[in-house]
């Protein structure tokens, strides 16, 4: 037996084994994948003093930010039925460590936008493969696995703005972004040794084919509230982390690092509370836990413009977190309720439409902020977290 044989052969093996294994892979690509792309709100008050912009034009560099991820969303689907989650779980990992680079030579704003936006469709990548993956991994107990992912995410969420506004503070914020593109090669390499290809289609099915099932799907009313409450969530979560450490900075008067550290409070919420909420999810049913999540986040979001202190509004951002549970658990329902040979198309497709909608939440509040109507914003973003509450009420719980 040849080397190349040898290898193929532990390869092989590792991918057949314990699925837990897999499930480190993943966590750790997510981990990274969604705390990155909080690590720009968190230093947005020092790029706005380097370029000299606007809270709207920074808000709408974060808005390109999403915007490229949610164009990747309906491509990637796609080649999930064509070239498995492997494959580009893999490629999104590597052309998102090739991305972080771009910081390194973006001295102007426009080149700025121009480097987020090739971070964001690297990233863009990965969430479908991911979803899908574990979806016909773990079947019966989706509800823990998808929390677990989630909840890696949320503690680099935590971590990773945290670590680069300590970063930016001695070295700059391109150093802060161009650190962690080596992290993502490793993460490259764990997903190849461990995720096992998937059954692709074999057919000649026509991506029209594919849309028109899909699109019969959407007749389903459980699919239409689900996914209308997800991009109602998507859309505050997205304008809420973009701002929050200028919010607090501008409004309260507290340093960058001071409010960069209540924004990983934030997440540092959702990460204990996702994996609780996943197993309330899989006892009692996705719909009351979703209803619950929205209640309990926007009380919050009401408030922060009344509270004072930096204990009370790390508490305040620790409870917004929560909202974060609504992902994993919308997550699991949507692609369960997708037809099968489809799936990865239409997860896909759904991804892309409320990830671009949930695109203008940061340039929405960047321009109340430029009216002098940052407190409004938070009023109007806890009032649509209600709406997405009132969409969760009417959803049936799965078989």
């Amino acid at each position: 037996m040849g080397v190349t044989d040898r290898v193929r052969g532990v390869v092989s093996d590792s991918r057949a084994g314990n699925p837990y294994r897999l499930l480190a892979a993943v966590s750790a690509g997510w981990f990274l994948v969604l705390g990155m792309r909080f690590v720009v709100p968190a230093v947005l008050p020092t790029i706005r003093a380097e370029f000299g912009i606007s809270n709207t034009r920074a808000g709408i560099a974060v808005t390109v930010l999403w915007l490229t991820y949610a164009a990747m969303q309906f491509p990637a689907g796609v080649y999930i039925d064509r070239v498995g989650e492997r494959t580009l779980l893999v490629g999104s990992a590597l052309l998102s460590g090739i991305g972080l680079l771009g910081y390194l030579v973006a001295p102007t704003y426009a080149l700025f936008v121009l480097a987020t936006a090739g971070f964001g469709i690297g990233t863009g990548l990965y969430g479908p493969p991911r979803g899908t993956l574990l979806s016909r991994t773990f079947d019966a107990r989706e509800g823990v696995a998808f929390g677990t992912v989630m909840a890696a995410g949320s503690v680099g969420s935590a971590v990773l703005p945290l670590a680069a506004a300590v970063v930016t503070t001695r070295y700059g914020w391109r150093a802060g972004l161009a650190a962690v593109a080596p992290l993502f090669l490793l993460v490259a390499g764990a997903l190849w040794l461990s995720v096992s290809d998937r059954e692709t289609a074999t057919d000649e099915r026509s991506l029209r084919a594919d849309l028109r099932a899909v699109v019969a799907g959407l007749g389903d009313r459980r699919l239409a509230l689900a996914v209308g409450g997800a991009m109602v969530m998507l859309l505050v979560f997205q304008a809420v982390t973009a701002f929050l450490t200028t919010y607090l900075v501008t409004t309260h008067g507290l340093t960058q690092g001071t409010a960069g550290a209540i924004l990983s409070g934030l997440f540092v919420g959702g990460a204990v509370s996702q994996p609780v909420a996943g197993r309330l999810s899989d006892r009692y049913g996705s719909p009351r836990v979703l209803v619950g999540i929205a209640v309990v986040s926007a009380v919050p979001l009401a408030l922060l413009p009344l509270l004072s202190g930096r204990a009370v509004l790390s508490l305040a951002a620790a409870a917004i977190g929560v909202r974060m549970c609504s992902g994993p658990l919308t997550n699991a329902y949507i692609v369960d309720l997708l037809p099968d040979a489809v799936e990865g198309t239409g997860w896909g497709l759904l991804r892309t439409g409320f990830f671009s909608v949930g695109a203008t939440g940061s340039t929405l509040v960047g321009l109340f902020a430029d009216r002098g109507l940052f407190d409004l914003s938070f009023y109007v973003m806890a009032g649509l977290t209600l709406l997405a509450g009132g969409l969760f009420l009417l959803l049936p719980r799965r078989d």
